[in-house]
């Protein structure tokens, strides 16, 4: 049976044979109590990679934003995001929800910014009609603007601005390790301006499950708490973090594979008829691009792919996204090209 190239997210990963050996010899203990070492381990790792003074490990990407978030600000308080970030669209608004956070949205720039005026114009001053602004969550890599990288300048920009008005900063991380292989800078540099971060294992790393949220000591403090309350103390969960370490410690140089993976299809979408793309807004593991043929839009061009043995999400009308990640190989991204042309032509 031919092979199914899945590229619908990253997160599809199963975990490589030095993860299951991993987890299966993992020392474990009981991590409410802070004694399983191999998830003490794994914090220490992942505070020193990011430059910041402690970590703590979460089942989830989803729940590291929240609890950053509810760390951050009391309810009723105000952050400052943009619209198009994972944490707007794809959290189920938890932090509404669950902090009685409000969320201000901004409107992203195609390269996953938020305009540096508007950030500071968006602050509120002190006045009781107002929400108290507490944060600004910025996503690096952004996904729904195509996985792009912010850069370093501005990262440090906003930063500055943040804390010269007595503001945090969060940057969701989901996909740091992408944007630290393609700037060629260490994940430490990209975060040195936030107050927390949270970085996801499941995502172009391949663990099977697991985030990690760092920062100051304090805030780490005040993240265990959140995340005991929203039901995320964990017990022998040395097994899977076992599997988190060996995503830090073997799959992030990797990541560059990926990316050029990213690149060759990319360019090979950008010459097909039917296809827009501009590949020089490719910048890692992401690729998003519109079904222009008349008759044709993403839903039946998703299906019609899917009947073919090529997996990929349909994000909008006339859009579709890809993701590379190391399930996929040089020979999968030919076929998937191939598939397409095939496809438009029938």
């Amino acid at each position: 049976m031919e092979k199914v190239i899945d590229l619908r997210s990253d997160t599809v990963t199963k975990p490589t044979p030095a993860m299951r050996c991993a987890m299966a010899e993992a020392e474990v203990g009981d991590d409410v109590y802070g004694e399983d070492p191999t998830v003490n381990r794994l914090e220490a790792l992942v505070a020193e990679r990011l430059g910041k003074e402690a970590a703590l490990f979460v089942p989830s990407g989803t729940m590291g934003n929240l609890i950053s978030i509810l760390s951050h600000c009391g309810r009723g308080d105000e952050m400052l995001l943009g619209d198009q970030a994972h944490i707007f669209h794809y959290e189920q608004g938890g932090s509404a929800a669950v902090g009685g956070v409000h969320p201000r949205i901004l409107p992203n720039c195609p390269d996953g910014t938020i305009d540096l005026h508007q950030l500071a114009s968006s602050i509120r001053g002190d006045d009781e009609h107002f929400p108290v602004t507490r944060l600004i969550a910025l996503e690096n890599t952004h996904n729904r603007c195509g996985g792009r990288v912010l850069p370093l300048a501005y990262i440090d920009a906003v930063g500055a601005l943040a804390h010269a008005r007595g503001l945090k900063l969060h940057i969701d991380g989901a996909r740091l390790w992408n944007a630290a292989v393609a700037l060629g800078e260490s994940p430490a540099r990209l975060v040195a301006a936030a107050d927390s971060v949270s970085v996801c294992f499941s995502k172009g790393l391949a663990a099977p499950v697991g985030s990690a949220v760092a920062g100051s000591r304090e805030f780490i403090r005040r993240a265990r708490r959140m995340r005991k309350q929203v039901g995320g103390g964990m017990r022998q969960a040395g097994v899977l973090a076992a599997a988190a370490i060996v995503a830090l410690e073997q799959m992030v140089d990797r990541l560059a594979e990926d990316h050029a993976h990213a690149q060759r299809l990319a360019h090979g979408l950008a010459n097909i008829d039917g296809i827009r793309l501009d590949p020089a807004t490719v910048e890692t593991n992401i690729v998003y691009f519109d079904v222009v043929k008349p008759g044709w839009d993403a839903h039946k061009l998703s299906a019609a792919l899917a009947a073919a043995g090529v997996r990929m999400n349909d994000t909008a009308p006339n859009r579709l996204r890809a993701v590379t990640h190391y399930e996929i190989t040089a020979a999968d991204i030919d076929r998937t090209l191939a598939t397409i042309e095939a496809v438009l032509r029938a």
